[in-house]
């Protein structure tokens, strides 16, 4: 009876462990699936990433424009600070009390 018994655990203890498993796959399979639909998200993300950046090539040159033009700007105000005396000129700076 003992060699019986002992038969029976033994089944018993595969069929818990086999079952143990199965449930480990299982989350398993959840979790690379889980994996797989992020991965995909993070995709499409940095594919708008991309796509925002795309014209980041234009920053430079837009800041050199803008920095013409306001030379510009300035070039017109002295001309017409010096030809119209109601324009007033820009004043000089002034560093701890002193005008340089």
């Amino acid at each position: 009876m003992s060699d019986t018994t002992a038969w029976w655990i033994a089944i018993i203890a595969g069929f818990v462990v086999v079952l143990v498993v199965a449930a480990l796959l299982q989350v398993l399979v959840q979790l690379v699936k889980t994996i797989d639909r992020r991965v995909s998200e993070i995709g499409a993300t940095l594919g708008k990433v991309t796509a925002n950046t795309a014209s980041t090539a234009l920053i430079d040159p837009t800041g050199d424009a803008v920095d013409r033009v306001l030379a510009e700007g300035l070039q017109h105000h002295l001309f017409l600070g010096r030809v119209l005396p109601s324009i007033p000129t820009p004043a000089p700076a002034v560093t701890n009390g002193a005008s340089r």
